[in-house]
């Protein structure tokens, strides 16, 4: 049988003879942009017509930052618990298994040690694709853990944000986070040792009223969505119409929440040139 027929009104192809297109080939950013997925991870995720950041998770971050892709990653073993015996549309103890099934991930934080550009860095870095980067018992335990490693080994403690906020299947749990890591971070600033937080699309909710902003040095990526609260909700609450690009990391920067916007070619160089010169050593 031909692979297609002619009819008067053009050509079509037969449902049968269709062919898909294998997902994960082409990404379209939000303007519009098409690019091969292959030369798109080559380029950091970033698309290089329009240079939007795409969202990635702890995977790729490491990469960007460890020297060749090598770490240790801390706290692996960790997984959430279900105190509250959740369920709204579902059990929470099945929503976790499906996010750990889809994700391979433990939960919405991951912890590493390596070297980059040669000298000792702890990460911990939040992944979206964990319901959605909630924070719960087991983000703030990792963190806090995080940060103990930091201070007994007097290693520069690094916290990339990607999250929609406080994981409400644990209700109090959850919240208890905030206070929880925000005392760590306390003791952290107490050993002198330097905190870098970068916040990524989107960083908001409770994430961003505890440690997302307490960082002895606060960036951003270009265009992250940055907040507590999501723009629709201020905007209900407030009665008035946003100024144009609220809540994106140029806004927070023109107004002050924020040291710099940064690249994703040169955060591995930024981050590093920031701790050599507060800790006063050789820059590499």
């Amino acid at each position: 049988m031909a692979w297609f027929k002619r009819k008067e009104k053009g050509i079509t192809t037969p449902t049968e003879d269709k062919k898909d297109t294998p997902k994960g080939l082409w990404y379209k950013t939000p303007t519009g942009k098409i690019i091969e997925s292959e030369e798109l991870a080559k380029n950091l995720w970033i698309s290089p017509e329009d240079d939007y950041h795409v969202r990635i998770g702890s995977k790729e971050y490491f990469e960007i930052l460890f020297d060749d892709n090598k770490y240790k990653e801390l706290f692996a073993s960790i997984t959430a618990k279900d105190p509250l015996k959740f369920i709204d549309t579902k059990k929470y103890s099945d929503r976790l298994k499906e996010a750990k099934d889809k994700t391979n991930l433990k939960d919405a934080v991951r912890v590493a040690v390596g070297k980059s550009k040669g000298a000792d860095l702890v990460v911990a870095c939040m992944d979206f694709a964990f319901i959605g980067g909630s924070m719960g018992s087991v983000v703030g335990e990792k963190i806090a853990r995080g940060i103990e490693y930091s201070i007994e080994r007097n290693i520069p403690f690094m916290m990339i944000s990607k999250s929609g906020g406080a994981r409400m299947m644990e209700a109090a749990y959850s919240l208890m986070q905030m206070a929880k890591t925000s005392a760590k971070l306390a003791q952290l600033a107490d050993a002198k040792i330097p905190y870098i937080s970068l916040c990524t699309d989107p960083t908001t909710g409770g994430t961003t009223a505890s440690y997302a902003m307490l960082g002895d040095i606060n960036i951003a990526e270009p265009g992250a969505l940055i907040g507590f609260a999501g723009p629709r909700i201020v905007k209900d609450t407030t009665g008035k119409d946003l100024p144009e690009g609220f809540q994106t990391s140029e806004f927070l920067l023109e107004h002050g929440f924020l040291d710099f916007v940064v690249h994703r070619k040169h955060l591995k160089n930024k981050v590093n040139l920031y701790i050599d010169l507060v800790l006063n050593r050789p820059l590499r």
